[in-house]
C-alpha cells in the first residue's frame, strides 16, 4: 500500500471517531464512551473519558495529515480518487471496529442504550456509516491508480486538512444550547479547593455534584484556563481537546 493511501486510510479513520463523537456523545447525546462499563458511573468520569478518546482522535488525524504532507513532498503521493478511497474506507473502518469491538465485544457502550431494541440500532448504524462508506471506499481505491495528478492530489490533502480542522475544533465548543462552562476537577481537589477556585475565576456556580468535583458554571471565557491551574482536569470551551466534553443527560 502507498504512503498516500495508507496516510489517507488512518485519517479518514479519525474522522469516523469525530464524527461518533460529536454527532453520538455531543449532539444527540445517545451515549458516552465507556456509558455501559461497571463503576464508570458518574459524570467526572464519563466525560473524562470522552476527553481521552478525542484526544486520541487528534493524535491519530495529526498522523494521517503528516503522512499524507509528507508523500506530497517526496513525491509519492497518489491521486485525489485514491485519497477520497481511502477517507471513505477509514470511516467505514472506524465504525465497523466501533461496532463489533465497542458494542458486542467489549459492550462498553451502545449507539442508543436507551432503545429498547439497541441491536437494531446497533445494525442501522454499522450499514449506513461503517459497511456502505467502506464499500464506496473500496470501489474508489479499486480504479483510482496509484498516481495522479498532483494538483488533484493538493486539492484533496487540503480539504481533507480543513474538514480535519472543522470537526477538532467543533468538538472542542461547549453545545449550543449551553452557555456555561463545565469544570472537571482532579480526584486531589476538594471542595474547599474548588471553591476557592470558583472564586478566583468570579464565576457563578450553576451547577455540581456533592463533591464539587464537576461544575458547571457561568464565568467569563478568559478565565477558564485559570482552572487548570487549581487543579482542573478538562474544562470546556478553553482550547483545550476535551473533545465530547459538554453537558450531558442522564450522567449523574
Amino acid at each position: 500500500m502507498q504512503r498516500g493511501t495508507r496516510s489517507a486510510l488512518i485519517l479518514g479513520f479519525a474522522l469516523g471517531g469525530f464524527f461518533d463523537g460529536i454527532l453520538l456523545h455531543q449532539i444527540l447525546q445517545w451515549h458516552h464512551l465507556l456509558s455501559l462499563v461497571p463503576g464508570v458511573d458518574t459524570l467526572r468520569a464519563q466525560v473524562l473519558w470522552d476527553g481521552y478518546f478525542h484526544g486520541l482522535m487528534y493524535v491519530i488525524a495529526a498522523i494521517g495529515l503528516w503522512g499524507l504532507w509528507r508523500a506530497r513532498n517526496h513525491g509519492r503521493m497518489v491521486s485525489g480518487r485514491v485519497i477520497l478511497g481511502a477517507l471513505l474506507a477509514g470511516f467505514g473502518l472506524w465504525h465497523s471496529v466501533d461496532a463489533v469491538l465497542s458494542h458486542w465485544v467489549l459492550g462498553i457502550h451502545r449507539i442508543r442504550i436507551d432503545s429498547p431494541d439497541p441491536l437494531l440500532w446497533d445494525l442501522l448504524w454499522l450499514f449506513g456509516f461503517g459497511l456502505v462508506p467502506l464499500a464506496f471506499g473500496w470501489l474508489l481505491l479499486r480504479g483510482g491508480g496509484t498516481r495522479g495528478g498532483r494538483r488533484g492530489a493538493t486539492i484533496a490533502v487540503a480539504v481533507a486538512s480543513l474538514v480535519t480542522a472543522g470537526l477538532a475544533a467543533w468538538s472542542l465548543r461547549p453545545p449550543i444550547d449551553q452557555r456555561f462552562t463545565t469544570v472537571v476537577f482532579a480526584p486531589g481537589v476538594d471542595a474547599g479547593l474548588a471553591m476557592a477556585a470558583v472564586r478566583s475565576a468570579d464565576a457563578r456556580i450553576v451547577w455540581s455534584d456533592p463533591r464539587m468535583a464537576v461544575l458547571v458554571l457561568d464565568v467569563r471565557p478568559a478565565e477558564r484556563l485559570g482552572f487548570y491551574r487549581n487543579g482542573a482536569l478538562l474544562v470546556s470551551g478553553s482550547g483545550v481537546p476535551s473533545g465530547c466534553f459538554g453537558w450531558s443527560k442522564g450522567v449523574a
